[in-house]
């Protein structure tokens, strides 16, 4: 087994001249391979130095190419949209509080007096944040225009991480599908609602709907889970106020 030499020292003995000689062409083995690995890469590196660079080139042409983008066109159209919208949002925030609904609805989703409507902004500034939001007051708009089909298209379109908007939605369409006669997507959507955020208004509103829901479809169980957890966890909210009576339907019905 080879030892540790001081520097200068010379082997005595033959089985030292033997291992100081296998020590030797052991190391210059080492070194040769990194030398003709480092001349293979430089070999390479100069024979396709032309790909290299049109590559290198490519990836910063699409980085600049992408901040340029973001600077000077998706960030002005995303400003454009939000502006051409207001006027859109302003019928939308009156019809929920008019007795007559429909017509502000209207003009919420196909625009009046030359501006833009939600479906407008939809089409004209598709990827926008703008747009983004549009879907969700058009399927808004439908839904209380018992327009339930689209209501389910245009919420299914909107996506937000919204403390109340993103539940809302996806309730929305939980209330399409009621009315659409379908139950068991209802229930799904309402579940989804229910748990996508955590807070004393849509988590109770939507544990109360999903359960109710569920009840019909048969699935007892669960619609007494649900309404234990509104009992346990949110008892301060509406929907617990007479939570009592429906855990004792469904505890008399299993």
């Amino acid at each position: 087994m080879a030892t540790y030499k001081k520097r200068g020292y010379k082997p005595k003995t033959q089985e030292e001249k033997v291992d100081a000689l296998e020590q030797h062409s052991t190391t210059a083995g080492v070194f040769n391979t990194l030398d003709e690995s480092a001349s293979k890469t430089e070999e390479w590196a100069v024979k396709n130095q032309n790909y290299i660079m049109i590559g290198v080139g490519l990836i910063a042409a699409l980085v600049l190419g992408y901040l340029g983008y973001q600077k000077f066109i998706a960030e002005p159209k995303a400003s454009e949209a939000m502006n051409e919208m207001y006027k859109a949002q302003q019928h939308f925030d009156q019809a929920v509080n008019a007795t007559e609904k429909d017509s502000l609805f209207n003009l919420a989703l196909k625009g009046a007096d030359g501006k833009y409507g939600m479906i407008d902004i939809i089409n004209e500034y598709s990827g926008t944040p703008a747009a983004n939001l549009a879907n969700y007051y058009a399927g808004m708009a439908y839904l209380n225009m018992k327009d339930y089909k689209n209501a389910v298209k245009y919420l299914s379109d909107f996506s937000s991480d919204d403390e109340m908007l993103g539940p809302i939605a996806k309730g929305g369409i939980g209330d399409a599908f009621v009315q659409l006669e379908q139950p068991a997507e209802a229930f799904d959507y309402y579940v989804k609602a229910a748990e996508m955020k955590t807070n004393d208004f849509t988590t109770p509103m939507y544990l109360l709907k999903a359960a109710n829901v569920a009840f019909t479809l048969g699935k007892t169980e669960k619609a007494l889970e649900y309404y234990k957890r509104i009992k346990q966890e949110f008892p301060a909210s509406t929907e617990a106020s007479n939570i009592d009576v429906f855990i004792g339907r469904a505890e008399a019905s299993l």
